[in-house]
């Protein structure tokens, strides 16, 4: 269950290009995107598109990443959620991979099966990593809810999660389109 903690505030719209990306280090994206690449072609997944997660930047910002990896840039972004690590709320992200804990899980997940869950339209994770290994069992999944906004916020936050890669509604139908036209998995990594 997400915390319904959502604000109003300013409306910053961010750019799509690598360079302009809200981060202390827009390199850190594409050194990222560069890695994936090899990490999908060494492991049969889709060589075309993935998802990075920034989850350093403040999550009034976009740091939501996806990424077309053929032409080295940030085709979209969107706003995502970080678990609250069983806290009231959670400002700043901390990752833990143990169950029940609530909290994000840093690392390279296959974006799995479409389902319909207690917030509609989901795709499961699967881990790929040891920081991340007990995804499945946690039900840590990609899903959208209506506390994500589709604009920025910052400097105002927005909801937590239970660890759940959770976006706007909105995002998730344009997340979808990419999901549902590839033959192979899609790489979604959560980086630190």
């Amino acid at each position: 269950m997400l915390r319904m903690l959502l604000f109003t505030g300013l409306m910053i719209t961010a750019s799509k290009t690598i360079a302009s990306i809200n981060t202390d280090s827009p390199d850190v994206i594409n050194r990222k995107m560069q890695e994936a690449k090899q990490f999908c072609r060494a492991n049969g997944y889709d060589t075309t598109t993935c998802f990075l997660l920034d989850l350093s930047i403040h999550n009034g910002r976009k740091r939501f990443f996806v990424c077309d990896m053929q032409r080295n840039s940030v085709i979209n972004s969107g706003l995502v959620t970080h678990g609250h690590c069983r806290t009231r709320y959670l400002s700043n992200v901390l990752y833990s991979n143990k169950p029940g804990c609530g909290c994000s899980s840093a690392g390279k997940y296959r974006v799995g099966n479409f389902y319909k869950g207690r917030f509609g339209d989901a795709y499961k994770l699967h881990g790929l990593e040891t920081s991340n290994s007990n995804a499945y069992s946690r039900f840590i999944v990609l899903h959208s809810h209506s506390c994500v906004p589709d604009k920025e916020i910052y400097p105002n936050q927005i909801c937590n999660s239970e660890g759940c890669t959770t976006v706007s509604p909105v995002f998730l139908q344009q997340l979808e389109k990419i999901i549902t036209s590839r033959k192979r998995p899609i790489l979604l990594w959560v980086i630190q």
